[in-house]
């Protein structure tokens, strides 16, 4: 995934909001860190879970829209975190 595939998603043409994307970027990949998500690379599940973080934060939207946008997120990281692919639950046989 690259700033330039979220600008897209974000549909922002302009590199003055490139160093707010990129922590938005980072802060979406920690997020699901702390929630017990595990990833070496960023496919796209992963992706579109980053891109809606950064809309929910960087949009400018309605209440509505912004609780719609994190609903969304939320229900994202929460499958995600119980993925046996995305989780490390190691050997739940000891």
């Amino acid at each position: 995934m690259t700033l330039a595939d979220v600008k897209t998603a974000l549909r922002v043409k302009t590199n003055a909001y490139d160093g707010e994307i990129e922590s938005l970027m980072e802060s979406a990949m920690q997020d699901l860190n702390l929630a017990g998500v595990e990833f070496d690379t960023v496919d796209d599940v992963v992706q579109t879970a980053v891109i809606t973080y950064c809309k929910v934060r960087f949009w400018r939207v309605s209440d509505r829209e912004y609780a719609n946008l994190k609903k969304s997120y939320d229900e994202q990281k929460a499958q995600l975190s119980m993925a046996t692919g995305y989780t490390d639950w190691g050997d739940l046989n000891e």
